[in-house]
């Protein structure tokens, strides 16, 4: 429902103002709450890449945004935020543990981020931040054990077990680095994990190099695979074949209800789901068939699961 004060959709509802950041590899947003719940304003800025500087330089970028908002509606005085970013993270501990496009290892980001906002921040990984927003208010949110897994440059999952968020130390949801064919080599230094195959960056990689194209990106090579290219058809298919069998492998382990499918690729619709719904039900046999579903909440997932953690962490600060 819209804000009474802005007019602006709100999926949060009423509670503290609250500051959101989602940290990506080419890019951050960050959003300011109010009071009712809407996401008053949204800025995306390049993320900044300063070698091994660089998450500094987002602590410094975060700080900006934050003052560009405080000029830009003084009456909304946020009372906390929450920061989500790639890679290996600690929750508990609010360090970015490992992230090796962004040049990061074991960075204290929650306390060096409420050092500079002046307030108290929570920390978590980016996927699992839009896998809380999507368990709490959009397609995974009638589920006890769901999984939402997101598409995009890698793949990750966050995992929801009896409705409690599964973390493992920072390691849980790395379905993209699963082992599911002998290669390619992957940028972890494993050979045929999942995101090598069938992430969009790796679709669109793969079919320039059978190619010889140079399309930009995953839609792109999708378009061509409507139209009969060989290459693209190719390169689709043993994505999907790779997407089948990793998310069976997360079928059997944990039997979801459902699996939320989200970020880029999704986008592509029934294109994606109705072919990777045949190849799991051919590869599963006993297991329960989890209900596939397009995630609902969109983009912003990440900020709104930032601004839930934000809001949390003000509730058990009051407890």
């Amino acid at each position: 429902m819209p804000s009474p004060d802005t007019g602006r959709p709100t999926l949060l509802g009423p509670g503290a103002p609250v500051l959101a950041f989602d940290v990506g590899g080419t890019d951050m947003k960050a959003a300011l709450v109010d009071e009712n719940g809407a996401l008053l304003e949204v800025e995306r800025v390049p993320t900044p890449h300063d070698g091994d500087r660089t998450a500094d330089a987002v602590i410094a970028a975060a700080g900006r945004l934050a003052e560009r908002f405080q000029a830009a509606h003084p009456a909304v005085s946020p009372l906390a935020a929450t920061m989500l970013v790639p890679g290996q993270v600690d929750d508990a501990a609010g360090v970015g543990v490992l992230a090796e496009n962004l040049g990061w290892t074991n960075y204290p980001f929650r306390d060096r981020l409420s050092a500079t906002l002046g307030m108290p921040v929570a920390f978590s990984h980016d996927v699992r931040g839009a896998g809380e927003a999507e368990h709490r208010l959009g397609a995974a949110r009638d589920f006890d054990d769901v999984i939402v897994v997101v598409i995009g440059t890698g793949i990750a999952a966050a995992v929801i077990v009896q409705n409690q968020m599964v973390t493992g130390g920072g390691l849980a949801g790395e379905l993209g680095h699963s082992k599911v064919a002998d290669g390619p080599r992957c940028a972890c230094g494993g050979e045929g994990c999942l995101e090598a195959i069938a992430s969009a960056a790796a679709i669109t990689r793969r079919y320039n190099a059978r190619s010889g194209a140079n399309l930009p990106g995953a839609r792109e090579v999708l378009e061509r695979a409507a139209t009969g290219d060989a290459n693209a058809v190719h390169v689709w298919q043993s994505a999907l074949d790779a997407l089948a069998l990793g998310l069976s492998h997360a079928v059997a382990l944990l039997a979801p209800q459902a699996i939320v499918i989200g970020g880029g690729l999704a986008q592509a619709g029934n294109t994606l789901f109705e072919p990777l719904r045949e190849r799991l039900d051919q590869i599963l046999t006993f297991h329960r068939r989890p209900i596939l579903l397009p995630a609902s909440i969109g983009e912003n997932a990440g900020l709104i699961g930032a601004a839930l953690r934000a809001r949390d962490l003000l509730e058990s600060c009051r407890s």
